[in-house]
């Protein structure tokens, strides 16, 4: 399919993702994200992945983002090889919308040529609003369906726009594509890996641990009123929605600057219970808590021979620390529940909680392997490229 000469050069693939794949993306948009490029949208960039020394899991991107570059240049007969220009995990949550533009239309975008977007969730099930339109041409009307793909050139032939979003959130994972080799993503992701794999910080126990980028990415403000105003950090906002709340037995008077207590241990609370287990910080509970949900929590999933895990009856005092954290990082539980939806029903099991604690450092060790084996392989070929194609 030539794009040139052509009204309207788009298409739609149905089933171009499997469930798994749109399941483990979810996980890890749920687990890494942060504040978007606009009002009440959520991101999660490869370079973010890397920067919250997380880089291992871009791996399961790798062979979906090169399935569509495969099938862009295929579909739109592309006679040189593209290059990725941006690989992202986005999230539309309540309010969110987007008027009549196209995807080149500033002059710091004219690189990109052709969009494709995979949706991994589905609409009416899982948001309601967000539908897709374009400005002309067939089809006309997109409805979100998990695993489904939409492929067009970036530019005004395909002007469109993005409904408002008004319940659940709109996940979708975005890739643009440039014939400019100049604008290769992994140009600039490879350097970046290489620092993170090659230089850990000696007081990092485990190199899949994340560590959270500054505070200021993960505060979610209404109108983007100031941090002391109104909202919640997005992490504490999930683990809430889920039904959890965070523990700092050091509590808040010992930290100077409560913008870094986010980054210190600490522990889960449920309910009136206290879990025994520590984790890192924030990010490191946010990610194991999703990894549970994604797995399944009493499935049959965590086959690990594991003790009980371990809870406590939270103390009063116990119960004004995490009180006081909430009242700093959680200023409007209402408008949390609005935006990640309060999920009342989701069952919780302590034992398979402690499994999933395990399953998830296998499941990050297994990704950090595989990272560390194919990065040289990868850092190579973008060697040949870049002198192929003077990547600058």
């Amino acid at each position: 399919m030539e794009d040139k000469g052509m009204e309207h050069p788009r298409l739609i693939l149905h089933n171009f993702l499997t469930e798994e794949e749109c399941k483990e993306l979810e996980f890890i948009h749920r687990s890494c994200s942060t504040v978007g490029y606009r009002p009440n949208v959520f991101s999660t960039t490869l370079s973010h992945l890397i920067a919250t020394n997380s880089p291992h899991l871009i791996i399961p991107f790798l062979p979906i983002r090169d399935r569509l570059k495969e099938k862009v240049e295929e579909i739109f007969g592309c006679e040189y090889e593209l290059v990725t220009e941006f690989t992202g995990l986005i999230s539309w949550s309540r309010g969110a919308s987007i008027g009549w533009h196209s995807d080149d239309n500033r002059p710091y975008l004219k690189q990109r040529d052709f969009t494709a977007v995979c949706y991994l969730n589905s609409y009416q099930k899982d948001f309601k609003g967000g539908l897709f339109h374009f400005q002309d041409g067939e089809p006309k009307t997109i409805a979100p369906l998990a695993r489904d793909a939409v492929m067009y050139t970036a530019d005004s032939r395909n002007t469109h726009s993005v409904d408002e979003v008004t319940e659940g959130e709109r996940l979708t994972l975005t890739l643009w594509f440039s014939r400019d080799s100049s604008h290769d993503e992994d140009a600039k992701l490879i350097p970046l890996i290489a620092e993170s794999l090659l230089h850990k910080s000696n007081n990092v126990p485990c190199s899949f641990l994340p560590l959270p980028a500054s505070d200021n990415m993960y505060w979610f403000a209404p109108n983007q009123a100031s941090h002391q105003e109104l909202g919640f950090d997005i992490r504490l906002g999930r683990l809430h929605s889920l039904g959890f709340d965070v523990y700092y037995s050091q509590g808040m008077s010992f930290i100077s600057d409560l913008s870094e207590l986010l980054m210190e241990p600490m522990q889960l609370a449920r309910g009136h219970q206290l879990l025994d287990h520590e984790f890192a910080n924030a990010l490191h509970a946010l990610q194991v808590v999703q990894f549970y949900f994604w797995k399944g929590c009493k499935s049959q999933t965590f086959t690990n021979e594991v003790q009980s895990g371990k809870v406590v009856k939270l103390s009063q005092s116990q119960c004004e620390k995490i009180s006081q954290v909430k009242s700093v990082f959680l200023k409007d539980t209402k408008l949390v529940e609005t935006v990640f939806r309060r999920v009342e029903q989701q069952s919780f099991d302590s034992a398979s909680f402690s499994a999933a604690i395990t399953a998830w450092e296998d499941y990050s060790r297994k990704l950090h392997k595989e990272i560390l084996m194919s990065f040289p392989q990868w850092r190579a070929h973008q060697a040949i490229y870049s002198v192929q194609f003077d990547v600058s």
